[in-house]
């Protein structure tokens, strides 16, 4: 065949196969050019799963009717103009393909009016269109309506799933956009009934009660609101407690400068972040949302705009993980708000309590320690220093600590508290696993590893690529007590081990290291084989079940646990405590009734 131009409606059918794969596509690119003419109401309306009708509407600014013709050709955007602009974007929107390829698929009719002109009207039926315009009553912004999508394309229409499928995707759409877009108000009809309707959203209460209505009340309840800066870089939003974990990443929202995207880059850091709190192969929550200047991330690396590229990737992977460690790791016994699933409690506890401040002091609990209770600790304190931990005695005999006092032990497994809200129980051994591992990981960041020269070198063979990328980190591997030479262009040798690793399989973890590097540009393995073995001594050093612990002993623990980072999960990510507050120990047994 001979080389041959594509006509245009062939060519933005082809860009409609990058651009809108089903009716959840058509949604996202209209309420994306709503939000960029300044939207702050936004109705959607679905027939049929979107396949017989989606009907956009806002308020926003609008489209002249000089323009009406060009909003419907490819390559056709009022969102950049200039190289520059390219490299400086901050809007939803901006390469010019969305309404030319929706209408290549469907029959599209664009009304819009500006708040100096008259409204106007342009129809499109998937073929090339004579640019007439006609005259139409509407109010300032545009409305958008998609009938009979892929009516010209029953190959691609096909494809399509159920009416209910299609229409949880735009649910899930709208989902996504309104958690971020809080100053916008949205409601969505399918089948001329109203399914969601999300309002305004502008203080911080607000938003979180935005946030409660589409990820969960449970989710805010249970949610740290982090808000932090470096920099560039300003990273807020809300991070699940490791204990509020899911079975497969449906829970997972991410947005750079109010975009929605996947980056394998940040899902690494927040793994990682999690990786000492989170209980087997659960995965985290969240909802965060990145600041970053627009120079320094590519938006324009997918057709549909679902993944950026950060010109320092390494930059931003190592923000995020290292402010979510400090998050999680000021979540300690007194720092996290206990709920009582309410809306008063939501708007006191969640957004004030559980926001991480550094300045951030719980207010004090008024509480009488027993007598008796003191006095057995000042006397186990002085003949026992280091049986479990030793007790600090409270500077002020009124305070209720966060975890209370110790009442008793339960079959020498758990122990019960007292504190200002009700019961406190504890599971005595993963607390006090948690205790020894955090103090081991102290001691060891401290002095750092010992190098054990090996008797018979270790030589493992790579690619070149990824000795290419290990040899710049040889000096940083000298301090976890690793040295390796380069002996040729695929294969390194390794002279000294730390003392720790003697027993481990040393080249698997240098072919994890040098793969890590590859793919992320950084690497944890080393920290996380450290923390493996550490973990496993302070499993083996804490008190086990069925050992009896003393009233002292008790309190000492509670102390430690309130003073530990993390200490609300053990090592493996299992809860450590819980508390039975008052009410619903009266409500457990009727009490008021």
């Amino acid at each position: 065949m001979k080389i041959q131009k594509l006509t245009p409606l062939l060519a933005n059918q082809i860009a409609a196969g990058e651009v809108i794969d089903r009716p959840a596509s058509v949604v996202k690119e209209l309420i994306e050019n709503s939000l960029d003419a300044g939207a702050t109401k936004i109705d959607i309306e679905i027939e049929q799963g979107g396949v017989r009708l989606i009907r956009v509407r806002d308020n926003g600014s609008g489209i002249a009717a000089s323009d009406l013709v060009l909003a419907l050709e490819r390559h056709a955007t009022s969102k950049i103009k200039t190289m520059d602009d390219l490299e400086n974007i901050l809007s939803l929107g901006f390469r010019g393909e969305a309404l030319a390829s929706i209408s290549s698929v469907s029959r599209l009719v664009l009304t819009s009016a500006t708040a100096e002109g008259a409204g106007s009207e342009i129809t499109a039926e998937g073929v090339e269109m004579a640019p007439v315009i006609t005259p139409a009553a509407h109010p300032q912004g545009t409305t958008v309506s998609v009938q009979d999508l892929f009516y010209n394309t029953p190959a691609r229409r096909k494809f399509l799933r159920a009416e209910k499928t299609e229409f949880d995707h735009i649910d899930e759409v709208v989902k996504r956009i309104a958690l971020s877009a809080f100053h916008v108000s949205f409601t969505l009809k399918h089948n001329q009934r109203v399914v969601r309707q999300y309002r305004a959203a502008a203080s911080t209460v607000e938003r979180a009660q935005r946030v409660a209505s589409l990820c969960g009340q449970a989710f805010v309840d249970q949610a740290i609101f982090l808000e932090t800066s470096a920099t560039d870089l300003t990273l807020s939003g809300w991070i699940g407690a490791p204990t509020f974990s899911r079975s497969q990443p449906d829970l997972q929202y991410f947005y750079v400068n109010g975009r929605m995207v996947r980056d394998k880059s940040v899902n690494h850091a927040v793994r990682q972040a999690y990786q000492d709190v989170l209980y087997g192969d659960r995965y985290p929550t969240f909802v965060l949302f990145l600041e970053i200047p627009p120079q320094s991330v590519d938006v324009n690396v997918h057709p549909a705009k679902h993944e950026v590229r950060f010109r320092e990737s390494r930059l931003v992977h190592d923000f995020i993980c290292h402010r979510l460690q400090e998050a999680l790791a000021k979540v300690r016994p007194g720092t996290h708000c206990e709920h009582d699933h309410t809306t008063h409690q939501l708007e006191t506890a969640t957004v004030t309590a559980n926001k991480v401040s550094a300045n951030y002091v719980p207010p004090p609990q008024q509480f009488a320690m027993p007598f008796k209770v003191r006095e057995q600790m000042a006397v186990y304190n002085q003949l026992h220093e280091d049986v479990v931990y030793k007790q600090e005695m409270p500077k002020t005999e009124n305070v209720m600590p966060p975890l209370g006092f110790a009442l008793a032990q339960l079959r020498n497994i758990y122990i019960l508290a007292e504190n200002a809200q009700g019961l406190v129980l504890v599971d005595m051994h993963a607390a006090h696993e948690r205790v020894m591992y955090e103090r081991m990981k102290k001691d060891f960041s401290e002095k750092k590893s010992i190098a054990q020269p090996l008797l018979v070198p270790l030589t493992i063979q790579l690619s070149e690529r990824e000795v290419n990328a290990l040899e710049p980190r040889f000096i940083l591997l000298q301090q976890f007590g690793m040295t390796l030479e380069r002996m040729s262009q695929d294969t390194v040798v390794v002279r000294e081990l730390p003392e720790m690793l003697r027993n481990g399989n040393a080249e698997q973890l240098i072919r994890d290291v040098a793969a890590d590097i590859v793919s992320h540009d950084v690497t944890t393995r080393l920290e996380d084989a450290m923390d493996k073995i550490l973990g496993t001594m302070a499993c083996h050093a804490a008190v086990r079940a069925a050992r009896h612990l003393s009233i002292p002993e008790m309190n000492a623990l509670l102390r430690a646990m309130e003073t530990t980072d993390h200490s609300g999960q053990c090592n493996h990510g299992r809860p450590t405590w819980m508390t039975l507050s008052i009410q619903e120990l009266d409500k457990m047994f009727l009490r008021g009734r």
